[in-house]
């Protein structure tokens, strides 16, 4: 008998610590891009939803990393590592230990292979090696397993996918029973971008793109109070945009002759190799006083940009001045580009959008302008995970935080 009411005894025990309470687990936290949503264009009036999280949030103006391009952005502001430390140092790469590939965002196998991106870890690796369920919707590097680890949700990029659909997926995911339901997702959209390039940033084209996925925010928010979900939001860009002209533009083949170089990159930031047995002729060439644009050597950029020390970066880069575009006169492109980004960081034209709303931020509070690296500690701290070496500072955003 006394055996049995011992054995009954801890059946209860088992059963109350089952059905007890599990600590309350921190807000998600749902990261936003907008590629290519410059700082300004939140005051023009067609986001509304987003000037709403901006006034009962906080807001900032951040400076890319340079350069100020896509993948090497994206990648910065999941992992808080500037380009040059984090691998991604350009949107076309190539690496002396991978050879005879050539990274491109339209190459797929590259995109998908973790050793182009393995040099940093971007916070939904970390989260999910916390036990945090992550979900990552087209943004860059989520395709490849990163140092083993992939989200436990992801889709490959597909443009074609309107901004609604995007939403409704994340969504979806937040549907889902709850211990497979992310407390991490990290959504992009490029419409804002596009527009960009193909009309300008001032354009009527622009100014709709700004407007649709404002809409698609606003599905996402009414998304989220329907199913009683409360968040952390913080929507991001990469860059800004400049306008572009071909009244502005310098050919490098009237500086160099053309067979003495191969380009990587071209447009807002180039980067130069020189062909085998016209080094020295290059060098000349580049590095002296040039109108409208400079290039250096690898080893001599500017510290200000921190960049160089990768061995992924080439052996020349050239910048040209904000709105300027460096090309060659062989080269033919599909359609005209009335914007473009990859300046100088510095450039106003270039500064990137922040806004940040939910449980742990305080409301009406507006940033110093700050460096997009500073964006991971503050990932970090929401999720409440350890984060990784990096080279963000929370000191600046902490203005932004509750605690």
């Amino acid at each position: 008998m006394r055996r049995c009411l011992i054995l009954l005894f801890a059946l209860l025990l088992t059963a109350c610590a089952t059905s007890a309470p599990r600590p309350a687990s921190r807000p998600l936290v749902i990261l936003i891009s907008i590629d290519g949503y410059r700082a300004d264009y939140l005051d023009r009036g067609g986001s509304p939803v987003l000037a709403q999280l901006a006034k009962t949030g906080a807001r900032g103006m951040m400076r890319p990393s340079f350069p100020s391009k896509t993948f090497p952005n994206h990648y910065t502001l999941v992992t808080g590592l500037r380009p040059d430390r984090h691998g991604i140092v350009e949107n076309n790469i190539e690496d002396p230990e991978i050879p005879g590939v050539t990274f491109r965002m339209s190459n797929v196998p590259a995109v998908q292979d973790a050793r182009w991106w393995d040099q940093g870890e971007p916070i939904w690796v970390t989260a999910e090696r916390a036990g945090i369920v992550a979900g990552a919707q087209f943004w860059p590097g989520s395709e490849a397993a990163v140092r083993g680890v992939r989200p436990s949700y992801w889709r490959r990029f597909d443009q074609s996918v309107p901004p609604e659909a995007r939403v409704d997926q994340v969504l979806g995911w937040l549907d889902l029973p709850r211990a497979q339901r992310p407390g991490l997702v990290a959504l992009y959209f490029d419409d804002v971008d596009t527009a960009g390039h193909d009309y300008g940033p001032d354009s009527a084209e622009l100014n709709a793109a700004v407007a649709r996925v404002d809409g698609a925010l606003g599905r996402l928010t009414a998304g989220l109070k329907a199913r009683g979900i409360v968040a952390n939001v913080i929507v991001v860009a990469d860059h800004g945009m400049a306008p572009m002209s071909t009244a502005r533009e310098v050919f490098l083949d009237d500086v160099a002759p053309r067979e003495a170089f191969r380009v990587l990159a071209g447009g807002a930031f180039v980067t130069l190799y020189p062909e085998k047995g016209r080094e020295a002729e290059l060098d000349r060439a580049l590095i002296r006083p040039h109108e409208h644009f400079q290039c250096w050597r690898k080893a001599e950029i500017p510290a200000r940009f921190h960049y160089g020390k990768n061995p992924r970066v080439a052996p020349y880069v050239c910048l040209p001045e904000t709105g300027w575009r460096l090309s060659t006169r062989d080269y033919k492109p599909s359609k005209p580009e009335r914007g473009a980004h990859g300046f100088d960081p510095d450039s106003p034209a270039m500064a990137a959008i922040f806004v940040a709303n939910g449980p742990g931020i305080r409301t009406g509070v507006m940033l110093a302008p700050f460096d997009n690296v500073s964006v991971y500690p503050m990932l970090a701290k929401l999720l409440g995970v350890a984060p990784e070496e990096n080279d963000g500072d929370l000191r600046q955003v902490a203005d932004a935080l509750t605690r």
